[in-house]
């Protein structure tokens, strides 16, 4: 059973470092949530380390300058790791081929930009579907139409065995209350579909073993055990901290909002009830991050 807490501050002191969510968490796709970024300044006051782990597609030297235009100072956090980051590695390193299909809006170009992580790098262009041996998909071009609208070019994708890298798990996420589609919605139409996607943001593994290298270049040798996964997403944030065994605060007022009740605390039947359909088992919840 999830213990509910009224304030970080409760439970903050038992670790030396925080894996936190952006979106829903921190900021909402438009500007900065203030008492999320005192509760996160108060927090490395103290000693504790932030590292923000996102799912979004790009690097983090972009992230960085999108939280900037957000309202969040660089004093909330010590470093960023990216699921764009993430995938880039696993693109230059040859996971989807080296001519690619790209689905993505203009500004998610970045994608493929040159990553000093990898030694020699595999050489990757962007060419149309016909052409391509594989597809990198930072999210749909327009992320308010249904992600089936995708579904004849995936089918001559399929039929051409080719593997999908997502950027970004995410399946939805609400930029200023509006609900836009996710990356991580195209692939699982992909999947579903019977193609293969290759996934690098939470909850898979690739995001979270960056998160610790990002980790140990600011505090050395934090164990697991020391570490609080902050998040908003059920199926992302939560499941990836169970799934990597670290502690989780279920942010209930981000994309549960309406399910768990949540005004400024969820209302803790319908809590219980969202966890059990979920199948997931926070450490913690809190109605917003402060």
């Amino acid at each position: 059973m999830t213990q509910l807490i009224t304030a970080l501050s409760e439970v903050s002191d038992r670790y030396d470092a925080l894996f936190v969510d952006l979106w829903g968490c921190v900021h909402d796709g438009v500007t900065a949530f203030p008492e999320a970024v005192a509760a996160l300044q108060a927090y490395r006051a103290k000693g504790g380390a932030v590292i923000l782990v996102t799912n979004a597609p790009r690097s983090r030297h972009e992230v960085a300058k999108q939280l900037v235009r957000f309202g969040v100072p660089t004093d909330a956090y010590d470093d960023i790791a990216t699921s764009g980051d993430s995938g880039r590695a696993a693109m230059f390193q040859g996971a989807v081929g080296n001519k690619v299909w790209f689905i993505g809006q203009e500004f998610d170009r970045s994608f493929f930009e040159p990553l000093q992580l990898i030694e020699n790098p595999a050489p990757v262009e962007v060419v149309p579907l016909e052409e391509a041996e594989g597809i990198v998909c930072c999210g749909p071009l327009d992320p308010h139409a249904d992600p089936d609208v995708y579904r004849p070019q995936f089918l001559l994708a399929k039929q051409r065995g080719l593997k999908l890298l997502c950027a970004n798990p995410d399946i939805v996420v609400d930029r200023g209350g509006r609900r836009e589609y996710c990356a991580g919605a195209l692939a699982a139409l992909y999947t579903e579909m019977g193609g293969e996607s290759l996934y690098f943001g939470k909850p898979h593994p690739p995001i979270y073993d960056l998160a610790r290298r990002r980790l140990e270049q600011h505090r050395k040798g934090v164990a697991d055990a020391g570490i609080l996964a902050i998040g908003d997403g059920p199926a992302t944030d939560v499941r990836g901290a169970m799934g990597e065994d670290l502690d989780s605060l279920f942010i209930t007022g981000g994309l549960a909002r309406e399910e768990t009740r949540t005004e400024i605390q969820p209302e803790p039947g319908a809590l219980t009830d969202y966890i059990a359909s979920q199948q997931i088992a926070p450490t913690f919840s809190i109605g917003y991050l402060r």
